[in-house]
């Protein structure tokens, strides 16, 4: 029996079972949307509102502690400056779930777990560096041509 043994294993040592909730966290706040196992979305979900809540108070000690865990100053800085205070009036629930199919070879359910409200900004992560360079090759061959 399982009493006051609180969250899944997901098949995993605690190691990997906190490494992999970090990735997914990190992609949920970077992106505001992952698709995933409804198993791991429900364990992520209530990890996801406790980080928001967090990031709510928007001091340098908050920060600290959301980076201590996700360990991703990208996604630190998008949880304090753009989530915070788009739920600043909301308690709880940023996130949901929506059931999308099931994946053919062992029959686990696939959703989406996304933000409730996303920044309207939200674009795919690219470095940019690779970004500078990819617009410098395109004028160097606008010229050529």
């Amino acid at each position: 029996m399982r009493h006051r043994i609180k969250g899944k294993k997901l098949s995993r040592n605690s190691s990997q079972r906190k490494a992999l909730f970090k990735s997914l966290i990190n992609a949920l706040v970077i992106h505001g949307e992952i698709k995933t196992t409804e198993n791991k979305a429900k364990a992520i979900r209530s990890l996801v509102d406790k980080l928001i809540n967090k990031g709510k108070r928007g001091t340098f000690q908050a920060r600290r502690l959301i980076g201590a865990f996700l360990q991703n100053k990208t996604a630190v800085d998008k949880i304090v400056d753009e989530l915070s205070p788009i739920y600043k009036n909301r308690a709880g629930g940023f996130t949901k779930i929506i059931r999308l199919k099931r994946r053919r070879g062992d029959d686990a359910m696939i959703v989406k777990l996304e933000l409730v409200e996303k920044p309207s900004d939200i674009k795919p992560s690219k470095d940019k560096k690779t970004s500078e360079k990819n617009s410098q090759k395109r004028e160097e061959n606008k010229k050529k041509k």
